[in-house]
Order: C-alpha cells, then sequence, then structure tokens
C-alpha cells in the first residue's frame, strides 16, 4: 500500500451556478373597450319600503349604497379641461379587469362582447346633478396583465401569465472539495464510506481503514487487517466513536475511533460482510451468505438473533428512525422489513427487477421508506410500512446505488451508476428534479451525509471522493455549512 498522504494542493473547481432567466410577459392583444361608469344608484321603491316612512330624504343629496363605490358621474371634470368621455373617464384596468372576468366566467367567446348600456343606466347618468368634486382615481402605474385575472387561466384568454413562479433553490453543480481515494473499490454491493456524528469521514481502501476529519482535514489510519483480508463495509454508531468494520472473511471488528483500538471481534458469517446497521447497541450485519446477523455489543455472543429471508447477499441494510424497524435489500431484488423481534420479514416487497441496495427511512414520515434497483430496474419506489402500501415509483433512467434523505427540508439525494454516473437531488413527493450533479467518471457506489444534513460525499471507482453542498440548512436555506466554507482543495486521504 502507498504511504501517507500527499501534500495539499488548492486547484478548487470553481462551482458553476445556473442561470436563471425570467419569462417576458406579452401584453394581450387589444381587447374592446367597455363603456361603463361607476356611479352611485338612485333608491328605488325597494329600497324606500327598506327605509323608515318618516325619514325624509334630501333631494339635493346622492343616496349611495353600502358599497364603496367611487362615483365619477358628478365630477366637474370641465373645471380643470378634464374630459369626461367613455375612452378617457375610465382607466384601462378597469376594462382589461371586466374583459378577463367575462372571458373566465362565460368563456373565450365572451371575452369581446361589449355588454350593452341599458335605459336604467343612461337614465341615472342623465339624473346625476353636476359638482365641485374635481378628484377621480385613476392609476399611475400601468399593472403588469397578469395581475388583473381574477382566475388566472392561461388557457382561456390569450397572452395573460400567471404570476412569476419563485425560483427554485440554488444547488452548487460543482463539488467544494475533491479528497483521492486509491484503491476505492468498484463493487456495486459494498459500503465503503460513512460520516459520523462526531464529524469524521470513514473510508475503506483496500485491506486499511482511513478516518479523516472534516473539521482538522486531518487523515488517521484506523487499520490495516493484512494481506489476506479486505474491507467490505464500514458503519459508524448512532453515537460516540465506535466504528463497525465488515470484513471479506466474514468478521465484525469494533473499534474505538478515538483511541484507535480494536474492541472486539465478531464472528458467524461465513462469507463477506458488504451491510452494516446500528440501533442503539444493537449491530445488524449482512452477508454474501444471504443472512443477516443481529448482534448486541454488550452480550458476550458474537450474535443474538439470525434473520433468514434473503435468496441472495444482502448488500442494503437501514434502521428506522425510531429503531422499531430494520429494511434489508439483497440480490435477490427483493426488500423486506423486520421489526425487533422477528426472525423472519414481516413486509415483503418484490416489485424491484435488480439488486436492492439503497434504502432511505424518510426523517420526516413515519414509516415512509425509499428504495432503489439496480440497472435492470433503474427505478426509485416509495413505500408505507405503516399500511403496508407501494405509494408510487420514479423511472431514474440508471443504476439506483445509494440514497438518503435530507433531515432538514423534504427532499432526497440518489447516486446512480451504469450509464450516467450522475447524483440528483429530489423534491418529494413530487419527485422534481432541483440538481443534476456530475463529475464522477465511474459508478458513484457511495454515499454518506454530514451530521447537520447539508453536505454529502459521494464515492467511486474513480478512486476519488466529492464533497457537495446540496441542502439546505434548518433555519436558512442559503446559509452555506461550516464544513464547506473552511475546506476546499484537493488532498490525498491516506
Amino acid at each position: 500500500m502507498d504511504d501517507p498522504a500527499a501534500p495539499l494542493s488548492n486547484n478548487q473547481p470553481a462551482p458553476r451556478t445556473p442561470s436563471l432567466s425570467s419569462s417576458q410577459l406579452n401584453p394581450p392583444p387589444a381587447v374592446p373597450r367597455t363603456p361603463q361608469a361607476l356611479q352611485s344608484l338612485a333608491p328605488s321603491r325597494h329600497i324606500d319600503r327598506m327605509i323608515n316612512s318618516n325619514h325624509h330624504q334630501s333631494p339635493s343629496r346622492t343616496i349611495y349604497s353600502d358599497r364603496f363605490i367611487p362615483s365619477r358621474s358628478g365630477s366637474n371634470f370641465a373645471l380643470f379641461d378634464i374630459s369626461n368621455t367613455p375612452a378617457e373617464g375610465r382607466d384601462d384596468s378597469s376594462s382589461a379587469y371586466a374583459t378577463l372576468l367575462r372571458a373566465a366566467l362565460f368563456g373565450p367567446d365572451a371575452a369581446g362582447v361589449v355588454p350593452p348600456a341599458t335605459p336604467e343606466k343612461r337614465n341615472l347618468i342623465q339624473m346625476n346633478p353636476p359638482s365641485p368634486n374635481i378628484f377621480r382615481f385613476k392609476t399611475e402605474t400601468r399593472r403588469s396583465m397578469h395581475s388583473l385575472s381574477p382566475f388566472g387561466f392561461d388557457d382561456v384568454v390569450t397572452g395573460v401569465h400567471h404570476s412569476p413562479v419563485k425560483a427554485p433553490r440554488k444547488v452548487p453543480r460543482s463539488p467544494y472539495k475533491v479528497l483521492d481515494a486509491p484503491a476505492l473499490q468498484d463493487d456495486f454491493y459494498l459500503n465503503l464510506v460513512d460520516w459520523s456524528s462526531h464529524n469524521v469521514l470513514a473510508v475503506g481502501l483496500g485491506n486499511c481503514v482511513y478516518l479523516w476529519n472534516a473539521c482538522s482535514s486531518k487523515v488517521t489510519k484506523l487499520c490495516d487487517l493484512g494481506i489476506d483480508d479486505s474491507v467490505c463495509s464500514v458503519g459508524w454508531a448512532q453515537r460516540g466513536t465506535h466504528l463497525a468494520v465488515g470484513t471479506s472473511n466474514g468478521k465484525v471488528q469494533i473499534w474505538d475511533a478515538s483511541r484507535c483500538r480494536r474492541i472486539r471481534t465478531m464472528e458467524g458469517h461465513r462469507l463477506r460482510i458488504g451491510a452494516l446497521a446500528w440501533s442503539s447497541s444493537m449491530l445488524s450485519s449482512g452477508s454474501r451468505d444471504k443472512s443477516i446477523l443481529q448482534r448486541d455489543i454488550r452480550a458476550q455472543e458474537d450474535f443474538v438473533s439470525k434473520l433468514s429471508g434473503h435468496k441472495s447477499e444482502v448488500c442494503g441494510l437501514k434502521w428506522s428512525y425510531d429503531n422499531r424497524e430494520l429494511a434489508s435489500g439483497g440480490n435477490d431484488n427483493r426488500l423486506f422489513v423486520w421489526n425487533q423481534h422477528s426472525t423472519q420479514p414481516v413486509l415483503k416487497y418484490c416489485e424491484h427487477t435488480a439488486a436492492v441496495k439503497a434504502i432511505a427511512w424518510s426523517p420526516h414520515l413515519h414509516g415512509l421508506l425509499a428504495s432503489g434497483g439496480g440497472t435492470a430496474d433503474r427505478c426509485i419506489r416509495f413505500w408505507n410500512t405503516t399500511t403496508n402500501s407501494h405509494l408510487s415509483c420514479m423511472d431514474t433512467g440508471s443504476q439506483v446505488c445509494n440514497l438518503v434523505w435530507s433531515k432538514n427540508v423534504n427532499e432526497l439525494v440518489s447516486t446512480h451508476g451504469y450509464s450516467q454516473n450522475q447524483i440528483i437531488v429530489w423534491r418529494y413527493p413530487t419527485m422534481s428534479k432541483l440538481a443534476t450533479l456530475t463529475g464522477h467518471t465511474y459508478r458513484v457506489l457511495y454515499l454518506a451525509i454530514s451530521p447537520d444534513g447539508q453536505t454529502i460525499v459521494t464515492g467511486a471507482g474513480d478512486e476519488t471522493l466529492r464533497f457537495w453542498n446540496v441542502f439546505p440548512s434548518p433555519k436558512s436555506q442559503n446559509t452555506e455549512g461550516e464544513i464547506g466554507a473552511s475546506s476546499l482543495g484537493r488532498t490525498v486521504i491516506r
């Protein structure tokens, strides 16, 4: 193996930010103007009956209704040489709004129909006496036509647009840091990268495990399994500094990373261990021998129970956030869900048509599980384990290698292999793409998320680890994570 890391070199790729262009609003074609005079209504006989008979109206005042409607009919426009013609005494927005309202209520054919002036309206215009009031309402700033539509039917009135949609959150398209990871294996069934709650990244390279401190960028060699063994999986305990290492000879080693000391070695599997998952003091290990072993590190025995059900190698394991359910995926195209006490799966999902390695529980909704299939499947599927139902399916177009959910927003990220090697950020439940990130030249087989939930690290057979700022912070969607802000450049991890 190569000896210690080469010095840092700052070959920082400049992030590329997508340019957002706002569409220009095209004003609608001219519509026929409707002569309207907003004015007070003369009292009718019906109103007279409703008013106290002892109350006499003043003949010199105009009676207004209970609605606040401006009356322009009595304005003395001649005093300041202001015309009161139907074309100029009405602002354009009122006519446009009336046209849009008719189109929304009665269809596009009614947009250009001008309602006739009834004899009552003509009489009301003539009845209003002149007044010294010379003020009138007029819109000084011409508003965009989309703001006048009462219902926003773009297909009803040609040329009218909705108000602009809020621009999606910007996700940097380039990694803020790249680590060289020599001997990082290109094997779909392994899980060689994990990020601890103490902000330390563990990476399995060949027969060694290296630790990278995200705060100090310090690299530490944790262990060397020797020439006859190799690392197949790594997994941090939920709290503390214990790291589990699954090996190719079917053993699990527990290490205290703070002291770089091995605590114990547990056996039980006959073949390599490619998947590990912690639940408090319980550790689950999945192997090529098709079994899952439940290990209590406090107990003297190597394992306390054995879960059987898969017909091929177990390559995906994830405990739910409440530690009550364990999801497992295998090379038999099966997704199983186990409870704390079962030795047989309580739920079986067989819809995938390829190996199921990518598994992620939602931190936002209890029982919501996402899974991804391999090259022959390419789909991300969502399940409700509470109701035992299949919710939805999304064809991604590429082999799904990993899934992880953001704990800050209702979004998730997927990494892919054949044939596009891309990283996609999705918004759930619409499954709209927020960003597609590229840069790896091999399958993106490994994925882990930082403890603050803002940064992900991806690993591939191109022997690089790339760090991306993809998720917002819990408080602000524009705040850059502390990890990404302080450590730039390209380094060798060993």
